[in-house]
C-alpha cells in the first residue's frame, strides 16, 4: 500500500530570471515568495500548510501549468497512474514525468508538505 495526493501547483514560466513572474504572482495571489531560495530554476510561494504547495519553474518549452502529485512510494504510484492511462516520460532528480490520456504533463514527486501522512489518500 501507498499514499498520494495532489501536492503543489507549478506554474511554469518561460523566463530567464523568475523575479518579475514571481513578483507577478506573489502580488495577483497574496502568497510572498519564500525567503529561502537555494535553486534560481524555481521560487516557491509561502502559502498556508494546509493549501497547496505553489511553485513557480524556469523553463525552456511554453509557459504552462502542471500539477504535482505527492506519494510516498514513486514507483507504485506511478504503476498505479500507467494502469490509469498515463505514461511515463522521464525522470528528473527525485520525481518522474508523466503525460495524462489527455495530453497534460504532470510530475509525481516525494511528499512535500507536512500533513501528507494524515491527509493523503491510501491505496491498495
Amino acid at each position: 500500500m501507498h499514499k498520494s495526493r495532489l501536492g503543489s501547483l507549478v506554474i511554469d514560466c518561460r523566463a530567464d530570471d523568475l523575479t518579475d513572474s514571481a513578483g507577478f504572482w506573489a502580488a495577483a495571489l497574496g502568497y510572498p515568495p519564500h525567503p529561502d531560495q537555494p535553486d534560481p530554476t524555481y521560487v516557491a510561494l509561502t502559502a498556508p500548510d494546509r493549501e497547496l504547495r505553489l511553485l513557480l519553474q524556469r523553463v525552456d518549452h511554453d509557459s504552462r501549468v502542471h500539477l504535482d502529485i505527492e506519494t510516498d512510494d514513486i514507483a507504485a504510484e506511478t504503476a498505479r497512474l500507467e494502469g490509469l492511462g498515463a505514461r511515463r516520460i522521464g525522470a528528473v532528480k527525485s520525481w518522474v514525468v508523466m503525460e495524462a490520456p489527455s495530453g497534460h504533463r504532470f510530475c509525481v514527486v516525494p511528499p512535500q508538505r507536512p500533513d501528507f501522512a494524515e491527509n493523503a489518500t491510501e491505496w491498495s
